[in-house]
């Protein structure tokens, strides 16, 4: 082959798959990555994990999902920018009609998530049945899933991190976000949010099994994905606004 002959580059996607198993032997030889971080090697593809927000029934005084976040994962809800928030309430308002609504606001677990696709070492990911996570061992603190994220749903961390759950690690220079009390969902357990609301407004299901109580329940009611335009098909679903 001549000098002017070269082999063709490899592809973005083949480099950070490289990238990304380099750094998988620097943590620890043999283990992978997504187990490093705790996600469940036996996430099947046929469940995806869903979550009907019923904003008929949330109002703006309760704050029950937004406490049980944080004390589940430790969280200290403050809100400052530099403050780490899985769940946010968000105050709506319709400005023809004036009509309000109190909407839960979180990560969305979207089929397509822009996060996954932005990341270079492959901490963003999605577990077989839907569940988006971040494997803090990958994560550089880049923060390029931030920016790609069109719901604002994850946080940097600033600070060192102390008082954690074990099963919720968390660490400083990492993004974060919600991640369904994935922990929680494996145990059989429903996530923190859904336990906590006491007016009944979040239900959370299997969106692929017909028969289940989220499934038969998004079949009679109106519902919308935020940003539906984004064509990211949500696993989070809301009715009411």
């Amino acid at each position: 082959m001549s000098d002017k002959e070269q082999k063709p580059l490899p592809g973005r996607r083949a480099l950070l798959s490289g990238g990304a198993a380099a750094l998988g032997l620097l943590v620890a030889p043999g283990i992978r990555l997504i187990e490093v971080a705790g996600a469940s090697t036996t996430a099947s593809p046929k469940v995806r994990w869903g979550l009907l927000v019923d904003t008929t029934r949330c109002t703006p005084e309760c704050k029950a999902c937004v406490n049980a976040c944080n004390a589940e994962n430790h969280l200290s809800g403050a809100t400052a920018p530099t403050d780490s928030q899985w769940l946010r309430k968000v105050e709506l308002k319709d400005k023809r009609t004036g009509r309000t609504a109190s909407v839960p606001v979180m990560c969305q677990h979207c089929a397509k998530p822009a996060c996954v696709d932005v990341c270079p070492t492959g901490a963003s990911f999605k577990r077989a049945d839907g569940i988006v996570l971040v494997d803090r061992h990958a994560c550089i603190g880049c923060r390029y899933c931030m920016m790609a994220c069109p719901y604002k749903a994850r946080s940097f961390v600033h600070a060192e991190v102390h008082d954690q759950n074990p099963e919720v690690p968390r660490g400083k220079g990492c993004v974060e976000g919600c991640n369904l009390c994935v922990h929680r969902v494996d145990k059989g357990q429903l996530p923190t949010c859904v336990e906590a609301c006491p007016n009944q407004a979040m239900l959370f299901g299997d969106l692929n099994d017909p028969n289940s109580a989220l499934s038969q329940r998004l079949r009679t009611i109106a519902t919308t994905q935020v940003r539906a335009d984004l064509g990211l098909d949500t696993g989070v679903r809301y009715h009411g606004i």
